[in-house]
């Protein structure tokens, strides 16, 4: 007769173990100390363990120890670093903010906007224009430091209300000088956006908090 043994209790056991997840360094820790404790008391004398290979493999799980309270003090660090974000960002509510953008703030008859130089400009050329391209009106500027100057220009009537875009063209004896079109907004709420924080803007739109540029 043929006997038949049962594995069902040790793949349940496999299965168990797997379901629950990777086991913790700690945990890793433990079973290494239990196994090398059970291959001293059973080890032949006359072949004994290799203490370097012992020392080697404790190093080991002290490596992966150390790294998992790294990164459990670096999940702490970035809570406590989004907290202060959101704490700072608060307090610009009200405020007004400058990022990239080529798009003028149109308020009544104001209009304004920034730019940035990289190198100081003799000349310093800005088109007002319609979102087609159509230009409305030219602002020319002499002698400009490097840095961010802004824009201010008075909105004929026939433009009131209307959206305005502006495009700056910079040079120095002749030569083009790099210039970045910088939008002004002002901030009226901050929220979360996709696990960070970002600024609510008076026209409506989101602005990540990385994108703003300078608070004026």
């Amino acid at each position: 007769m043929t006997t038949v043994t049962s594995t069902t209790g040790t793949n349940n056991t496999k299965t168990s173990a797997l379901a629950g997840g990777s086991p913790s360094a700690t945990e890793q820790s433990d079973r290494f100390l239990k196994l090398l404790v059970t291959q001293m008391q059973n080890q032949d004398p006359l072949n004994p363990l290799d203490n370097a290979q012992v020392t080697s493999q404790m190093a080991q799980i002290s490596t992966v120890s150390g790294l998992e309270n790294l990164n459990t003090s670096l999940g702490g660090l970035s809570t406590q670093f989004g907290q202060l974000q959101a704490l700072q960002a608060a307090a610009l509510v009200g405020h007004d903010v400058a990022f990239e953008g080529n798009s003028l703030r149109v308020q009544g008859t104001k209009a304004d906007a920034g730019f940035e130089l990289k190198s100081k400009a003799d000349k310093v050329v800005i088109d007002i224009t319609t979102p087609g391209g159509t230009v409305v009106d030219r602002i020319e500027m002499n002698a400009l430091d490097a840095g961010r100057h802004d824009i201010n220009w008075e909105v004929p009537s026939a433009w009131t209300g209307t959206a305005l875009n502006f495009k700056v063209t910079a040079t120095a004896n002749g030569k083009p000088v790099e210039s970045l079109a910088l939008e002004h907004q002002r901030v009226t709420a901050v929220s979360n956006f996709a696990g960070t924080v970002a600024f609510e803007l008076a026209n409506g739109e989101r602005l990540a908090h990385d994108a703003v540029w300078t608070y004026l």
